[in-house]
């Protein structure tokens, strides 16, 4: 096979929306610290919307960013905590796919802390091949012709291949 259109996991991106400062934050951040030794970041409004009392500069929540072995160990154990099955609706035409997970109680490998109780979060998963920095760069960025881009299809049947994983289709929902 071809290098350049081998396929990997650029990133993972844990997020927790709590929707506002306080007690909520401090567990999200804290449950973000102990899941993956990193220290997460907080996100930030950028719009006020007076119905859920959001205005701009206002923590709402926050999230991790992770890439390399790191990111490969904690798929593998989110994976297991979704029981190795994915619906094929979590997966996007760009070939990144995303999910939530109830109870972080769920994760091999997580400890229960009573101080943050149980709360969920979500996963996003970025799949790229060689060659996709070329979108991404200050000097001379281009666009990835669509021969290069990674599709539905292509996602499920590395995520299929390299991590033993079921994609259910959802015909019912």
């Amino acid at each position: 096979m071809n290098k350049m259109k081998e396929i990997y996991v650029e990133k993972i991106t844990l997020n927790m929306g709590v929707g506002g400062p306080g007690e909520g934050l401090e567990k999200a951040m804290k449950l973000l610290n102990s899941l993956t030794n990193v220290k997460p970041v907080s996100t930030i409004t950028k719009k006020r919307i007076p119905g859920w009392d959001l205005r701009p500069g206002l923590k709402i929540g926050c999230k991790v960013t992770l890439r390399g072995k790191n990111a490969e160990g904690l798929l593998k154990r989110l994976l297991a905590a979704k029981d190795n099955k994915l619906k094929e609706r979590n997966f996007d035409n760009e070939g990144n796919f995303s999910f939530g997970i109830p109870e972080y109680l769920d994760i091999p490998g997580a400890i229960y802390d009573p101080q943050i109780g149980i709360i969920g979060l979500e996963a996003a998963i970025t799949m790229v091949r060689r060659g996709f920095r070329v979108k991404m760069r200050h000097i001379m960025p281009r666009k990835i012709s669509k021969k290069h881009k990674i599709g539905m299809e292509e996602a499920i049947n590395f995520i299929r291949e390299k991590y033993a994983i079921e994609v259910v289709r959802d015909d019912n929902e």
